[in-house]
């Protein structure tokens, strides 16, 4: 199976509409959702294209195809407007992997659930990664609208041989071998 795994959308048309290429250059099997979809939050500007609405259009026309956890920023609302669920977290085998999908606001690399698993795959921190730790295999998506930290917008793909993070134009920015 092949996950493309994107997280803080924060109401970014633009960025939405690029979830729409990557998943057409990458054609993943499912498509994961770290949270914080459509509203961009107290401590963040605007992003680019501010149109939540429309990023709601976009999710909606892959619904088939999302798996989808809620994150700091997303509410009640959210789900009114969104044709897939909103999970606190998803716990799911992929390849062999029990893997933990989180928005990373109360689960993350310091902090693990209480659950047997060999990744954690989380958002919030905007800033994307991979690391290996204690056996287990940390991963954040970084942010597709809103990279911190001097990073850049970016996803994650996770397949049968290998997670991969990538910016919005396709590079590879880091990799771990499964």
């Amino acid at each position: 199976m092949k996950l493309l795994i994107i997280s803080d959308i924060h109401g970014s048309s633009y960025y939405a509409e690029k979830i729409l290429e990557i998943d057409k250059r990458e054609s993943p099997d499912k498509i994961v959702l770290l949270g914080d979809l459509y509203y961009h939050g107290p401590r963040n500007d605007l992003t680019k294209e501010y149109l939540p609405m429309a990023v709601a259009d976009i999710l909606n026309s892959l619904k088939d195809r999302i798996l989808a956890v809620k994150g700091n920023c997303d509410a009640e609302v959210d789900q009114m407007i969104s044709n897939f669920k909103l999970e606190n977290n998803i716990i799911m085998d992929v390849n062999g992997f029990r893997v933990f999908f989180t928005h990373g606001q109360k689960y993350n690399i310091d902090k693990l659930p209480k659950k047997e698993i060999d990744m954690l795959i989380y958002g919030h921190l905007h800033t994307g990664f991979i690391k290996k730790k204690d056996g287990i295999i940390f991963a954040n998506a970084g942010s597709i609208s809103l990279p911190k930290n001097n990073t850049k917008n970016s996803y994650l793909i996770l397949d049968e041989k290998q997670l991969v993070l990538k910016d919005v134009k396709g590079n590879i920015i880091d990799k771990i071998d499964l």
